[in-house]
């Protein structure tokens, strides 16, 4: 397999500061702005330089970024929210809506490339150029509005991506995949009543933004039908996820026949992640990649685009993303059984729990999706 990868170092350089943990600042004064804003880049550059000492990184495909344009952001955006970012980008920064996101000086210009990276992995894909791409950006973007930064987020990569496809490459149906610990809500609202892109997210339930992402969200007017909400219970592992992939996220793929698949690739449901409380391992990610590019190689020539989302573990996110890059390019390297790979799969209740089972039926209730379709 030819696998592409962006990656550039401004992506580090976008500049969140020093908080209290998640939010800019804690609203009692009680707690001391002293330790770097959880969102920052190490663990985004400790997934690249594992990839790179494993050797792995010299098999991938260089993709280079580059910015997107101010059309390409408002097929998603509102083009005073385009100007809003920029605005303050230029001046002495800002913040988004809820506490949590910050607009530095020059994130503008950061949040271009990192949209227009994901955009040129799509057309590497659809040229041919590659198989399949990984886009290790930053900023994030599945939390974005069409007005407002939320959630770490600043532009909607997949999303504005996904317009891209359908806008300019001419693709008739395109699907998102979020795998993320917290809900997509910016991806859902964007896409809410679009039946030509398909919108599935597995998060913790109600863990961000809060009470975002119940099942019964399954689209509305003519999207009806056409958005997955999978809330798990906290606590979820590898069976889980497993589980839901193979009962829900392959089946509603398989019924909406995609052209290329997108995903949303967060790896904060990993068991160390401090923002979330799953308990995911690399070798659980490694198995939805496998899992999901198995499912394309049927449905889309094997047509799948990932990009970065969360993620604040630097002990394991360098490990869930060597997994899932690895099952892309067809590549096992010789990084193998490290207690940081090995421990998660050990902890109690890994397995598909009866609760989590309940959940997953539930879902397929709503959106249609038995058990004879997942083992169609």
């Amino acid at each position: 397999m030819q696998t592409g990868f962006v990656w550039h170092e401004r992506y580090m350089w976008h500049n969140t500061g020093r908080a209290s943990g998640p939010f800019l600042s804690d609203a009692s004064g009680w707690m001391e702005p002293d330790i770097r804003h959880t969102e920052n880049s190490d663990t985004k550059r400790r997934f690249r330089n594992l990839l790179d000492v494993s050797g792995l990184l010299d098999q991938l495909v260089p993709i280079a970024p580059r910015a997107a344009t101010v059309e390409e952001l408002t097929r998603f955006h509102t083009a005073a929210y385009v100007e809003h970012v920029r605005e303050l980008s230029a001046g002495a920064g800002g913040e988004g809506v809820d506490g949590t996101t910050v607009i530095g000086k020059g994130t503008y210009e950061v949040a271009l490339l990192s949209a227009g990276g994901v955009i040129e992995a799509v057309d590497a894909v659809l040229d041919g150029t590659v198989d399949n791409a990984y886009a290790l950006v930053r900023p994030c973007g599945h939390h974005a509005l069409p007005d407002a930064a939320m959630g770490f987020c600043i532009f909607g990569n997949v999303a504005i991506a996904a317009h891209h496809a359908r806008v300019v490459r001419g693709l008739r149906r395109v699907a998102i995949v979020d795998w993320d610990v917290h809900h997509g809500n910016g991806t859902q609202a964007g896409f809410y009543d679009d039946p030509n892109v398909l919108t599935i997210s597995l998060h913790q339930d109600s863990c961000f933004p809060p009470e975002s992402g119940p099942l019964e969200e399954t689209g509305e007017g003519a999207g009806e039908g056409f958005n997955l909400n999978v809330p798990l219970p906290p606590g979820s592992g590898d069976g889980a996820y497993e589980a839901a992939f193979e009962q829900l996220v392959i089946p509603a793929l398989e019924r909406f026949q995609p052209e290329l698949i997108l995903v949303a690739s967060g790896l904060d449901a990993s068991a160390m992640d401090p923002l979330g409380r799953m308990m995911v391992s690399p070798k659980g990610y490694g198995r939805l990649a496998e899992l999901l590019l198995d499912a394309a190689a049927r449905l889309c020539d094997g047509r799948v685009v990932m990009a970065h989302e969360g993620g604040y573990s630097a002990e394991l996110v360098p490990f869930c993303g060597l997994a899932i890059v690895e099952r892309l390019a067809g590549v096992e390297t010789e990084v193998r059984d490290t207690i940081l790979q090995l421990f998660p799969e050990h902890m109690g209740q890994q397995q598909l729990q009866p609760h989590e089972q309940a959940l997953i039926e539930r879902v397929a209730a709503v959106a249609g999706l038995g058990r004879q379709a997942a083992q169609a």
